[in-house]
């Protein structure tokens, strides 16, 4: 039986149309104990009909990391440029960058360009007071993302994906040096030295958002770091994806990596799926749109 959500973390999305501010977990550097201080964080989206999300799923988190889709990484074509970056979502004169400090900066900061606060690295447990020294991390790198799914959506898609201020754990506010270390590497490849936890589930919310997919080593390093991990609650909005070729048109998911059929998820043992509780109900089509799939 799922349990209802537990301990979680807000950080405030500081946008004009910012909507409400749901709740999403703090994790500890190892041994998955709940610590310190929590940043803002925001799960629900921007009221925009760009951002608004096609779902909400609850999922814990070693259910999260075993159910992700695994396929091939396909890294042919990727360029930073087909990922809009930085942009005025809301014409208040702040980019993205500049929402992101703001949000996450622990004192007051003022104007259109942030030049002064105080940032808390998770990465590294650094405290800076100087932007420069900051990046502002995708957490899963474009490439990354390209490499597992982006390369099929639309361009609306992807500047959506780079602009994310609609879920706090898509972009985060670390060392400058740390996350150029990171690059453009999964979890199988790079961690941070503290709040692996918190990395990894985070890591699985925004692949589960962004309906992308993972490769078999980043997949088996995240279910070996989830087991040590305490077993929380994810609530995610589920983004809509435009495919290539569409003119901004969305869907809600990905297809089961394992089964091609419910008929067959359900010879094996698998289902039903319910709306809003099963990230697989997602894998599917709900033709009766009763909620419940592979019934």
């Amino acid at each position: 039986m799922r349990q209802s959500l537990s301990k979680h973390l807000i950080r405030r999305v500081v946008v004009a149309a910012a909507a409400a501010v749901v709740a999403a977990p703090l994790f500890a550097a190892s041994g998955g104990v709940v610590t310190g201080a929590v940043r803002e964080h925001a799960e629900s989206p921007i009221v925009s009909s760009a951002v608004a999300p096609v779902a909400i799923v609850k999922v814990r988190l070693r259910l999260a990391v075993k159910n992700l889709p695994v396929a091939l990484e396909t890294p042919l074509g990727y360029d930073r440029s087909k990922f809009r970056h930085w942009i005025d979502a809301n014409g208040d004169c702040q980019d993205t960058r500049d929402e992101v400090l703001k949000g996450e900066s622990r004192i007051a900061t003022y104007g259109c360009d942030i030049r002064r606060g105080k940032w808390y690295s998770y990465y590294d447990g650094r405290t800076w007071t100087n932007p420069s020294d900051v990046d502002i991390d995708h957490l899963v790198p474009l490439k990354e993302a390209w490499d597992s799914g982006a390369k099929r959506w639309n361009s609306e898609t992807r500047q959506r994906y780079a602009n994310d201020l609609a879920d706090g754990r898509t972009l985060v506010a670390v060392t400058d040096n740390v996350n150029q270390s990171k690059s453009d590497r999964d979890p199988a490849e790079w961690l941070p030295r503290y709040g692996k936890c918190r990395y990894v589930a985070e890591w699985t919310a925004t692949k589960i958002r962004w309906s992308l997919k993972a490769n078999w080593p980043e997949k088996n390093r995240l279910v070996a770091l989830a087991s040590g991990c305490p077993d929380v609650i994810l609530t995610i909005g589920k983004a809509g994806i435009g495919l290539a070729g569409t003119s901004g048109g969305t869907t809600g998911g990905t297809t089961d990596p394992r089964y091609s059929t419910c008929t067959e998820a359900k010879s094996r043992g698998y289902g039903p799926y319910y709306r809003s509780r099963d990230a697989e109900y997602y894998w599917y089509d709900d033709r009766d749109n009763d909620g419940i799939v592979c019934e």
